[in-house]
């Protein structure tokens, strides 16, 4: 079922919704994206955290069927308001070359793998509760054969883990082509 406008010709913004935690936020981008709306996972201005470090940028003329979507899958949210400039999401991302791995670094998250293999050696940082679940379900297979930590993880600590996941990713595919 489409709800979301197909003809965006890019990303506008200026709606940001409010979460209580991590993980509403997280669904919550997952809803939209499914339903075909552009959205921007950001750091809302101090002024306006509602108890998450997460929102979602969205952009604001879709607020009726965003709105309508998240009621519909049950999708809680504090509220959506008219803003602009909302601080991005830490995008800081450092990679360091160990010889024969590479680790990837976002936030306080550190993914390392295998050059050749592409096999995660390692996973670290974090203290939430779904990175020792992740950790068990990634460690000791390739980039290419795992969920991404997203999909499996609720928590900051968890998204952090995906940027560095996806940059990993990104990194094996060049060396590979």
């Amino acid at each position: 079922m489409f709800f979301g406008n197909k003809n965006k010709s890019r990303f506008e913004g200026g709606g940001l919704i409010l979460f209580n935690n991590v993980e509403e936020a997280i669904k919550a981008e997952k809803i939209l994206k499914v339903g075909d709306y552009e959205t921007k996972l950001v750091a809302p201005p101090p002024t306006l955290r509602k108890g998450c470090d997460l929102a979602l940028e969205i952009n604001l003329t879709e607020k009726p069927g965003i709105e309508r979507l998240l009621q519909q899958k049950d999708a809680l949210f504090v509220e959506i308001l008219p803003i602009k400039g909302a601080g991005e999401l830490l995008n800081v991302v450092k990679i360091k070359d160990f010889g024969e791995a590479f680790m990837v670094k976002a936030g306080n998250m550190k993914l390392t793998f295998d050059k050749n293999t592409g096999i995660i050696l390692n996973i670290s940082g974090g203290g939430c509760p779904d990175i020792p679940f992740l950790h068990i379900s990634m460690l000791d297979k390739k980039l290419t054969e795992v969920s991404r930590p997203k999909e499996n993880g609720h928590t900051l600590c968890a998204l952090m883990l995906d940027r560095a996941f996806t940059e990993a990713l990104e990194i094996w595919n060049r060396g590979r082509s």
